[in-house]
């Protein structure tokens, strides 16, 4: 079972609500120097030149002053808790660049990208956290780009790890 804040909860059963839901996403890749943060919410302004709003969380030993997550034009379906499907999230980006579309061409490996939901009034405590999922897939088109995470393919897996032999599984050969 999930814990919720009493905010959240709170939230949750009113009709409206001040309470605005944020996620945050912290997308780590060997390509990158510095982890790439993102927020879907403007919760506070955080420069004038240039003009940039984002949300400032300490969310996974971030520094709020040094390190912020800025806000983009961005949706997200959060991984369900189903027990029998794995954890899969879809994060939608307004195409508002075409360098975002070059940039995800030209990486070959998989990014991995961990997920916070945080409320904008308390943005350090956390409502939901998925960690270390994997950028499955992307699909783009001249409005949207389309981000598919989940965890890491089952395919990925070296099969078979162990043999079954004497030595190794002894058990099976009384």
């Amino acid at each position: 079972m999930r814990r919720v804040s009493m905010n959240a909860r709170t939230a949750y059963e009113t009709l409206s609500t001040e309470q605005i839901e944020v996620a945050l996403f912290l997308i780590e890749h060997e390509a990158l120097s510095e982890p790439i943060r993102l927020s879907t919410d403007p919760t506070e302004r955080l420069s004038i030149e240039p003009l940039q709003y984002g949300t400032r969380s300490r969310w996974m030993d971030s520094d709020p002053e040094a390190e912020p997550f800025p806000f983009v034009l961005a949706s997200a379906e959060f991984p369900s808790d189903l027990e029998d499907a794995p954890a899969a999230a879809t994060i939608v980006l307004d195409n508002v660049a075409a360098e975002m579309a070059q940039v995800l061409r030209s990486v070959t490996s998989r990014a991995t990208v961990h997920m916070a939901v945080v409320l904008a009034s308390s943005p350090d405590l956390l409502e939901a956290e998925f960690r270390d999922l994997k950028l499955i897939g992307s699909e783009g088109t001249a409005d949207e780009i389309v981000l598919s995470i989940s965890r890491q393919p089952i395919e990925d897996e070296i099969v078979p790890m162990d043999r079954f032999s004497k030595d190794r599984f002894p058990g099976l050969f009384r």
